[in-house]
């Protein structure tokens, strides 16, 4: 109240931050900076080790392997700057200041998981086409077409949203404004990531419908059972990957589509700041699964190219 007016409210500054009035700031937090450095850690060792298990030049490793390296960045990159607007919740007990800094965490964050995302979908895109269509997509040289669409698109989104200064304080981290940034979070929380969702989860299905289907008819006409065997399990290797995405970011997909209703429960907001920060362990669990196929894959030494569809480009 100012002079026995309420004041207006502008922007994200103009809100309470969150957990402060019913005790639970602490516990999101430190959940979530906990989460943040487990998945750091095992962001970087996918990193390390995808390099240490290579001899070759970077772009002469497989599609995939080049993806799984991707993925890391963009996780690591995103707990870095993830972290630090935690922290500076956590040391101030308020929200972050200055509002240019807030915004270009705001501005990092969705530059790295709109990539992740966009990543994602491409990925199973291509998987999808490798086994209906026995082609992928081309990335370019050097992946100049992948590394332009995933971190290009972003950008750009983000800097419309910079212009019309929609980057702020949600109550508990830097991304799109509460009150601001209103119009760009239900574009991208609900809408776009819903749509990821929903078109990953398809194509993956097709995939392993066709790879189950490819296996069956070779089973039946060759009597090949290793054939089936290496193509169910290419089949779990697209629903680990699907499944990693789905445990990452199912509870912001539905805190965005609840939030349009009526305020979500204290419960989904802890799942929102908990599963999204785990990325970089769920794809770690992924590569570490893929890793070991692979190890087991070759030392078989299967003449069939069914194992190589979603490991090789």
């Amino acid at each position: 109240m100012e002079n026995g007016t309420t004041r207006p409210i502008r922007s994200g500054y103009d809100l309470p931050v969150y957990g402060l009035d019913n005790g639970q700031f602490y516990v999101i937090h430190i959940a979530a900076l906990c989460c943040i450095a487990a998945s750091f850690c095992c962001a970087l060792t996918t990193f390390v080790c995808s390099f240490r298990s290579h001899r070759r030049p970077f772009f002469l490793w497989s599609q995939s392997d080049r993806i799984v390296v991707y993925l890391a960045v963009c996780d690591g990159l995103f707990n870095v700057s993830h972290s630090l607007d935690h922290l500076h919740y956590v040391i101030q007990r308020g929200h972050v200041t200055p509002p240019a800094l807030c915004a270009f965490y705001g501005f990092m964050l969705s530059e790295f998981i709109s990539a992740q995302n966009i990543l994602v979908l491409i990925t199973a895109i291509n998987a999808c086409l490798l086994v209906h269509r026995y082609r992928g997509l081309s990335f370019g040289k050097c992946d100049w077409r992948l590394l332009s669409i995933i971190f290009g698109t972003p950008a750009l989104f983000g800097f419309v949203v910079a212009s019309l200064d929609g980057f702020g304080p949600t109550g508990t981290f830097c991304y799109f404004d509460a009150v601001k940034g209103s119009i760009a979070n239900i574009l991208f929380t609900t809408t776009a990531l819903g749509v990821v969702l929903v078109s990953c989860a398809v194509l993956y299905v097709f995939t392993w419908l066709q790879i189950y289907r490819e296996a069956r008819n070779n089973k039946e006409v060759l009597g090949q059972s290793q054939l089936s065997h290496s193509v169910l399990a290419a089949a779990k290797t697209c629903l680990l990957l699907v499944a990693a995405f789905f445990v990452q970011w199912w509870a912001m997909a539905l805190y965005g589509t609840w939030q349009l209703v009526e305020p979500p429960p204290q419960l989904l907001f802890q799942f929102v700041t908990t599963f999204s920060n785990t990325g970089g362990v769920l794809n770690f669990i992924v590569f570490c699964i893929i890793y070991r196929r692979r190890k087991v894959a070759r030392s078989r030494s299967p003449k069939t190219g069914f194992t190589c569809y979603l490991t090789e480009s």
